[in-house]
C-alpha cells in the first residue's frame, strides 16, 4: 500500500465513539489516504470493537488503517502500527509485527535514521505549528525537513497544527504525508479535505 497523501488522525472530541464512523467515512470520500485511530483512555474491548469498523471501512476505499500504540490490535486486525517514544520500543514492536510501522521522530533526524535502520516503514516529524490537539508539543524547525530529504529513504510524514492557512509551506519539501487532526475534522469535514488537498496538489499525484 502506498504511503502517500492526507493522513487524517483521530481525536476523542473531534471524531467522538458516537460519529466516528460517520465523520471519518466523509473524510475517507473526500481523499485522505491513511487513517490512524488514536485513543489513550479506552480499553482494549473497547478499542477493538470501534477499530474493527475502521478496518473495514478503510478497506472499502482503499486507504491504509493505523493504530497509535495498540499493537495487539494492530496485529489482530492486520492494521498499521504507529508509536511514539513513551510507546513500545520499535525493535521490540519489530520482533512479532510485520505490518507497516511508522515512529514519530519530533525533530530528531538520528532517531529517523535508527527507525530506518531497525525497521520502520515510515517517520513523522512535528510538530511545525503550535497544535490545538498537542498544545504543549515542541515546535520543530522546517529544516530538519531539508536534512530528512537527503538523509531518509522511507516516506516522510508531517504533523502538529496544519490546516488551510499553513499547510502549503510543505509544499517546496513534498513530504509523502501530511498528518492533521483539527484541519480535517473540525467543522466541514468534505469541504475542509477538498480545501487541503487544493494548497498540496502534489499529494494527489501518482
Amino acid at each position: 500500500m502506498q504511503l502517500k497523501g492526507l493522513y487524517a488522525i483521530t481525536d476523542e472530541i473531534l471524531t467522538p465513539k458516537e460519529s466516528i464512523i460517520n465523520k471519518t467515512q466523509i473524510a475517507l470520500q473526500n481523499g485522505v489516504k491513511i487513517l490512524q485511530f488514536r485513543d489513550k483512555n479506552s480499553n482494549d474491548n473497547e478499542v477493538l470493537e470501534i477499530c474493527s469498523k475502521l478496518k473495514k471501512l478503510c478497506d472499502s476505499y482503499g486507504a491504509l488503517f493505523v493504530l497509535d500504540d495498540r499493537i495487539d490490535i494492530a496485529r489482530e486486525l492486520g492494521a498499521g502500527l504507529h508509536i511514539g517514544k513513551d510507546d513500545i520500543a520499535l525493535i521490540e514492536a519489530r520482533k512479532n509485527f510485520d505490518g507497516i510501522i511508522g515512529v514519530s521522530c519530533y525533530g530528531d533526524i538520528n532517531r529517523a535514521l535508527e527507525a530506518q535502520a531497525n525497521g520502520a516503514n515510515y517517520v513523522a516529524f512535528g510538530s511545525f505549528f503550535r497544535s490545538p490537539t498537542k498544545p504543549h508539543a515542541g515546535v520543530v524547525e522546517f529544516e530538519v525537513l531539508s536534512e530528512a530529504k537527503e538523509k531518509i529513504n522511507i516516506p516522510v510524514c508531517v504533523i502538529g497544527g496544519i490546516n488551510i492557512e499553513n499547510i502549503d509551506k510543505f509544499n517546496k519539501f513534498e513530504p509523502e504525508m501530511i498528518s492533521i487532526v483539527s484541519g480535517i475534522f473540525d467543522g466541514d469535514i468534505a469541504k475542509n479535505c477538498a480545501n487541503l488537498l487544493a494548497k498540496s496538489p502534489y499529494l494527489s499525484q501518482n
